[in-house]
């Protein structure tokens, strides 16, 4: 179950909290998302989990999700406290040689104290009770011991300085992070509010999470689809640009599916619900999206062990700096090392990575899902990045698979409308698209026909009883198996083969059409760098050929049944030169799921794909837009630049910065104005991935095949 985290507001203390949660039997794969403030737990663990947290951040409250409070939090008392204590530090500046000579230097102290304490009462009060509590090195400790050094050394003006200025820099990243949450959540905001329920005393409004499978409800022009279904009266225009991120709205009359979360746009539809909220589009988009974060990536995992070492580290390397030197060289001043040893402890404040790093993965997550592409986890933005090759599956997934029927070929002994009847009356006990192609071309189920001890041979076709006859329909090898010896037939499209008692019948030709964003989607994984793309299919060598010669694809393996799928993905990873490099399989159907669940990047088309396919997969395109799958690796690699940016900015500043603090160049002045700066300039810079615009398909040379090709 999932829970706000209310009251946290620190990367830091997220980190604190998931690694004492982790150490509690039953939780050690738990995931503080910071970016969301939320934490799943099993069920019967929260009082231990809250009364961990309780001990660590008091003022953080564990409450279910969806009764969290909704409000605006107002920061004019936080901002009048700053004001003050920054006017008296700049009265206490420019005004501190008088200040200094007052008796006993008492008008400095009451003027500069006054602004210490203002901001920084606190963070001293949180570093004494972390201390207390065995919770040392975090930044409250550090600007504390800062603060109070620079008291001890009578640096009065630069100890409040450290509080003024942490204060502000946490206040700006605070805003920032807010703001970026917000922008996650805008690109999110899809939910339906409610639903026009029809009933026999007309329309009433009711939570979308109440309709059930059957009923009618009506979506009025500028509403929101509350769940799936069908349209059954009505035409109109849909903005599906939540779902798939295209802007040109589509047109839906009586028959059409239609998704949650699209926006009507015109005519009044009555829809008849075929899911029900929680199994809905919207629904699942929504849960993917928010338990994607959970799966850090590598950098995220790196950054947070970096920050537990890297702190203590730099508060050892402080006091050896502030002792060793007036011991060993002459003439060393113990005040100036240690003024040197404070810079350093403000310095080494790690919270830019800890709070950039994750803010830009979740914001990498929620620009993708504006595309219609979901990831199911932070890390496979990285593994997408280092794409090497890519394996689509043919049926569904480079072509619409849409079969029709486009040829009856019987034997003598039957006529056309005979042979297709009985392959008919076989068919429409599969739900394989090339048995519904069949089982439509008759009209529906045909009558008069008895069907019985139906077996389907997974890749290979049908054996059934029809009016007492033995009849196989489906491959040539099927019919090989079965001791009935046909010659192979020389023609487009995708042969079923038919034979009663172990007789030869005939053959039907059904035929499939390639999808229009198929050869473009090729072109632009190449150029994105993808060495290899290969595409793996059950159907016969030459229908294979024709489709990867009209796409550009680098080479294909047919005649494939669907356990021998997964052998071929393991060959071809075994082919990668290195092994950061990945291999990536698009597929959609159930027989896909295997496979998906193999590769290294399983992707799912999410809206005919099957909930196997999409529940294996970890990356699901909605609304079956292939040509996503590009868009999905630039948002990729554009996250990717954003992290590694951030990485260098705060590491790089910050090694400078300790470097000057060590050889006495800089003052803690500088230091505090690196460190808040460089926090808020990368919660900025991670926020640049929301703004992310898509590069989209670039002008192709065009081949000139026929669409339907196999």
């Amino acid at each position: 179950m999932r829970y706000i985290l209310e009251g946290l507001d620190c990367a830091h203390c997220a980190a604190k909290i998931e690694a004492a949660l982790r150490k509690i039997s039953g939780l050690e794969e738990v995931t503080v998302n910071f970016a969301t403030k939320t934490v799943e737990l099993p069920r019967g663990y929260e009082s231990d989990a809250q009364r961990i947290i309780s001990s660590l951040e008091p003022d953080v409250t564990l409450i279910t999700k969806g009764r969290e409070e909704v409000f605006s939090k107002s920061h004019t008392r936080e901002i009048a406290t700053i004001a003050i204590s920054g006017l008296l530090l700049v009265l206490g500046v420019v005004f501190n040689k008088q200040l200094k000579a007052t008796p006993f230097q008492l008008g400095e102290y009451v003027v500069l104290l006054s602004s210490f304490l203002l901001v920084g009462w606190r963070i001293v009060y949180r570093a004494i009770r972390n201390i207390m509590r065995g919770q040392v090195f975090d930044e409250n400790f550090l600007m504390t011991i800062a603060s109070l050094g620079a008291i001890a050394i009578g640096e009065l003006p630069e100890a409040a300085a450290v509080m003024v200025f942490y204060t502000v820099g946490e206040f700006l990243q605070e805003l920032a992070v807010n703001r970026s949450r917000k922008s996650i959540a805008a690109l999110l905001n899809i939910r339906p509010e409610y639903a026009n329920l029809s009933t026999p005393h007309g329309l009433r409004q009711v939570s979308p999470e109440s309709v059930c499978v059957g009923q009618l409800i009506v979506v009025k022009p500028g509403e929101r689809v509350p769940v799936d279904g069908t349209i059954m009266d009505g035409s109109s225009i849909l903005d599906t640009s939540a779902l798939t991120g295209e802007a040109v709205p589509r047109q839906a009359t009586v028959g059409d599916g239609i998704l949650a979360g699209v926006i009507n746009l015109e005519g009044v539809l009555t829809v008849e619900v075929k899911k029900s909220y929680a199994d809905s589009s919207v629904a699942r988009i929504l849960e993917l999206v928010e338990r994607a974060s959970e799966r850090k990536a590598p950098a995220e995992r790196f950054i947070t062990s970096f920050a537990r070492v890297y702190t203590p580290v730099v508060v050892i390397s402080a006091a050896l700096i502030a002792l060793l030197p007036p011991l060993l060289i002459p003439g060393a001043l113990f005040s100036d090392w240690l003024y040197r040893a404070l810079v350093l402890l403000v310095i080494s404040c790690p919270c830019a990575l800890v709070v950039s790093v994750p803010l830009t993965y979740f914001g990498g997550i929620g620009a993708a899902s504006r595309y219609g592409v979901l990831f199911k986890g932070a890390n496979y933005l990285d593994a997408l990045s280092n794409m090497h090759t890519v394996v689509f599956d043919k049926t569904g997934t480079l072509t619409k698979g849409v079969f029709k029927v486009t040829h009856v070929r019987p034997t003598t002994k039957y006529t056309e409308a005979t042979l297709l009847r009985i392959a008919g009356a076989v068919e429409s006990h599969s739900n394989h698209p090339v048995a519904r192609s069949i089982t439509t071309a008759v009209g529906g189920k045909p009558l008069g026909l008895e069907v019985s001890e139906v077996r389907e041979l997974s890749g290979k076709g049908l054996f059934a009883m029809v009016d007492g006859q033995r009849v196989l329909v489906g491959s040539l090898k099927l019919l090989e198996e079965y001791g009935v010896l046909v010659a192979p037939v020389d023609t487009f499209g995708t042969i079923v083969y038919i034979a009663v008692e172990e007789e030869y019948a005939g053959y039907i030709v059904v035929s499939d059409e390639l999808k229009d964003e198929a050869q473009i989607t090729v072109e632009r994984l190449k150029a994105l760098g993808a060495s290899k793309i290969v595409m793996l299919t059950g159907d016969r060598k030459d229908a294979a050929e024709r489709i990867a010669t009209a796409i550009g694809l680098d080479d294909f393996i047919a005649d494939l049944l669907p356990e021998h799928k997964v052998g071929e993905i393991e060959s071809l990873k075994k082919l990668i030169p290195s092994a950061k490099g990945q291999l990536i399989f698009v597929g959609d159907g159930i027989n896909d799921a295997p496979v998906i669940a193999r590769s290294d990047i399983g992707v799912a088309m999410g809206s005919l794909g099957s909930d196997a396919a999409i529940e294996a997969a970890d990356i699901v395109l909605m609304q079956d837009a292939l040509g996503k799958l590009a868009t999905a690796v630039e948002i990729a690699r554009y996250t990717g630049v954003i992290v590694r940016q951030n990485v260098v900015l705060s590491l790089g500043v910050k090694a400078v910065f300790l470097l000057f603090g060590v050889l006495g160049i800089t003052t803690i002045w500088g230091a505090v104005f690196a460190d808040v700066g460089v926090a808020v300039l990368a919660v900025l810079n991670a926020t640049r991935v929301l703004r992310y615009k898509e590069v989209g398909p670039t002008p192709l040379r065009v081949r000139l095949t026929p669409k339907t090709i196999v």
